[in-house]
């Protein structure tokens, strides 16, 4: 399976969340992974943040943030080109969206454009409600 990787997933297996041992054997077991350097960002704010809350301890968002780092070194990154800025700028199916959510959204359709079989990888609702309505599989299937 070619999956998509969009941030609610990333940070559920990077915060242990109860999805999180279940995104990472996805993320393990796929043929191809990409996502956006957006993924990553909002990856490193999240720990970054919480370790300024006193939520997570510095040492383990460091840990994460490493670990999160080669993971990543196996998947293809994609830029947020003028393609992706294109379409996050239009209507999606099921609006309203938030600006990082068109964003992922965007970059899904140019990543499914160039590769075709690609399936998308979010706990998101909304990405996933308009993910289905842009003729994605989804994953995990059946939420």
């Amino acid at each position: 399976m070619n999956l998509y990787a969009e941030s609610s997933a990333v940070l559920a297996w990077l915060l242990g969340e109860s999805r999180g041992a279940e995104i990472l054997e996805s993320l393990a077991a796929a043929t191809l992974v990409v996502t956006s350097d957006l993924t990553l960002v909002e990856c490193d704010r999240v720990l970054i943040r919480a370790a300024a809350l006193g939520e997570l301890p510095e040492a383990d968002a460091a840990s994460r943030r490493a670990e999160l780092n080669a993971v990543a070194a196996h998947w293809t990154m994609l830029h947020l080109g003028s393609d992706a800025i294109e379409r996050a700028r239009r209507r999606f199916p099921e609006e309203p969206v938030r600006t990082l959510d068109a964003l992922h959204l965007a970059s899904a359709l140019v990543a499914k454009a160039a590769i075709g079989d690609l399936t998308l990888l979010s706990l998101d609702d909304r990405i996933r409600r308009n993910g289905r309505a842009l003729n994605f599989d989804l994953h995990p299937a059946g939420e």
